[in-house]
């Protein structure tokens, strides 16, 4: 088992992540327990000392579950992590009463990590009103009193969301977490949230590592491609030895599910083997394969702003397009077009087409920005109700 040096702790480099345990008839609300602590016992018996959950996860019962799985072992012989839910807004202000109940469920005294969740445009506002949402200075008290060992955050908002957080928190911030895999290292603008956070020295935690299974699987010409670099490999194995390739990277959050699938990947992390620098640019190419054809090639040259008569955020809204084009879908960009005001969000595009007139790379923004706008509030409604 890989191990990475935490504050002078050792920390399995993999963790055994809860938001994706084995389920009865595909409800995810209904955890099938007696294989979910299979799956947790195996983990914990292989060397994993990490294990960790989320207050929203299966429906909130991931940690009740997980709570149960660990209690059978000695406290310090794991880590725990778990996360406040500021993705709802409306649980601003229950800090206090969350917290006291995820301790209840996970059976715990006190949590080794515990993440600020989620900062993104729809609650950075939230985190950063000090006075009227005390949200950050709570859980810096409950470190203060040993009921948090580690305090930390995870971003899936911009850079500009990440940089804003940082420079009022940075130096409370004792990790980072941020979806990282080789295809979002460009296109998610990952590389740039990792670099950041090396330099304000927070370790990384990675989500995501295989962007919730796409890349569990590679085509046959590009799978050949990097067996000629390792003979015998596999896509999954070639997706974590990219991260294992990555400066101050420390844990790697990953959902087991199955046994034969955990399995695989502990067979990964036994042995350190990060990628060379010119396999790394393979498997760049690779991802860059993925995305052309399937996105807007969007440059963000910002032609586009002055020439439209809503003064929409045209740059932004497409890259929230490409993200939910190749993703088929999810929570990342319905979250971000919601802390839009309704007449800046894509819905709002009148197809006009002045924006088309200037743009270099001719994209049809107005024959995409109208059935993406419908969509949006499609998703928008299904996510939180009528507005």
């Amino acid at each position: 088992m890989i191990y990475r040096d935490y504050q002078g702790e050792k920390v399995s480099m993999i963790a055994f992540g809860a938001m994706r345990l084995p389920v009865i008839d595909g409800d995810d609300g209904k955890v099938d327990v007696p294989a979910a602590e299979a799956l947790v016992d195996a983990a914990y018996k292989a060397g994993i000392n990490y294990f960790d959950t989320a207050w929203g996860y299966h429906m909130g019962t991931s940690e009740t579950v997980m709570g149960k799985a660990l209690s059978k072992y000695p406290r310090d012989s794991f880590k725990l992590s778990t996360k406040f839910p500021g993705y709802d807004l409306s649980n601003f202000g229950k800090h206090e009463e969350i917290f006291a109940k995820q301790l209840e469920k996970c059976q715990v005294d006190y949590f080794d990590f515990y993440f600020l969740h989620n900062v993104c445009e729809l609650n950075i506002d939230r985190y950063m009103d000090e006075e009227k949402y005390p949200t950050v200075a709570f859980f810096r008290k409950m470190k203060e009193q040993g009921k948090i060992r580690h305090l930390g955050f995870s971003c899936h908002g911009s850079l500009e969301v990440m940089k804003r957080f940082l420079e009022k928190y940075g130096e409370f911030m004792e990790f980072g977490m941020i979806q990282m895999n080789y295809l979002d290292y460009n296109f998610q603008g990952a590389r740039a949230k990792l670099e950041l956070l090396n330099s304000y020295k927070i370790p990384v935690w990675v989500m995501e590592p295989l962007r919730g299974g796409m890349l569990a699987k590679m085509s046959p010409e590009n799978l050949e491609r990097m067996r000629k670099f390792r003979p015998g490999v596999e896509p999954v194995e070639l997706a974590f030895r990219f991260l294992q390739s990555l400066p101050g990277v420390t844990a790697i959050l990953s959902g087991m599910t199955e046994m034969g699938q955990m399995e695989e990947k502990l067979r990964i992390f036994e042995k350190d083997a990060p990628l060379s620098e010119e396999e790394k640019a393979a498997m760049l190419d690779i991802a860059q394969g993925l995305v052309n054809g399937k996105v807007a090639p969007c440059t963000s040259c910002k032609y586009c702003l002055s020439h439209c008569p809503k003064k929409l955020n045209i740059p932004f809204l497409l890259e929230k397009y490409n993200e939910d084009s190749l993703t088929g879908g999810g929570f990342l960009a319905p979250f971000a077009i919601k802390s839009l005001p309704a007449d800046k969000r894509p819905s709002a595009c009148v197809g006009c087409k002045s924006c088309e007139k200037v743009c270099p790379q001719q994209i049809k923004i107005s024959e995409i920005l109208k059935p993406f706008g419908q969509k949006m509030d499609a998703a928008l409604e299904a996510f939180f109700g009528k507005e």
